[in-house]
């Protein structure tokens, strides 16, 4: 774990901090139920931004070939269940949204804190992906992603990317 701005950063090898979030539909999903799988854990500022419906659109539509490669995802966000239900339908999104409101999980893994938006420092989600392995430890963790083409660097990351 590295520090950066007072943020304490994961890194590839670092247990991912586990965690219990409520789902768009309140259901309580768990890191620990994709244990013996491994699972793209990404976090993001507001749902329905241009920015974030972006990614998140780009992660539906890789999502069978996550999948394939034996990878879910879940999107995190300090939004309310009822937002990220109304986001959900909106994009039809087919992976969880997930509810983190006190910020806890994002500042476990290094995804909530001091950030330069437009020049200006100011403090906030941090929009960060993990790829945890199924043995619930951090593989690939990245910070200060770009909302657009993310998605594509990450599957040529994990080289699932098709030509």
């Amino acid at each position: 774990m590295t520090e950066t701005a007072g943020a304490a950063r994961l890194a590839p090898g670092d247990p991912a901090p586990t965690f219990t979030l409520p789902d768009a539909d309140g259901n309580e999903i768990s890191l620990a139920s994709f244990k013996g799988r491994r699972v793209v854990v990404y976090f993001y500022p507001a749902a329905s931004t241009p920015g974030c419906t972006k990614q998140a659109c780009d992660f539906r539509d890789s999502l069978a070939q996550l999948n394939d490669a034996g990878i879910d995802v879940l999107g995190i966000s300090p939004d309310k269940p009822a937002k990220l239900a109304k986001f959900r339908d909106s994009e039809a999104l087919t992976f969880p949204l997930l509810s983190d409101p006190d910020r806890a999980v994002l500042r476990a893994y290094g995804a909530f804190g001091e950030k330069t938006m437009y020049g200006k420092k100011t403090v906030g989600v941090i929009r960060s992906t993990f790829v945890i392995d199924a043995d619930g430890a951090i593989e690939v963790a990245q910070y200060n992603v770009r909302a657009t083409g993310h998605v594509a660097k990450l599957l040529r990351d994990l080289d699932l990317a098709t030509a």
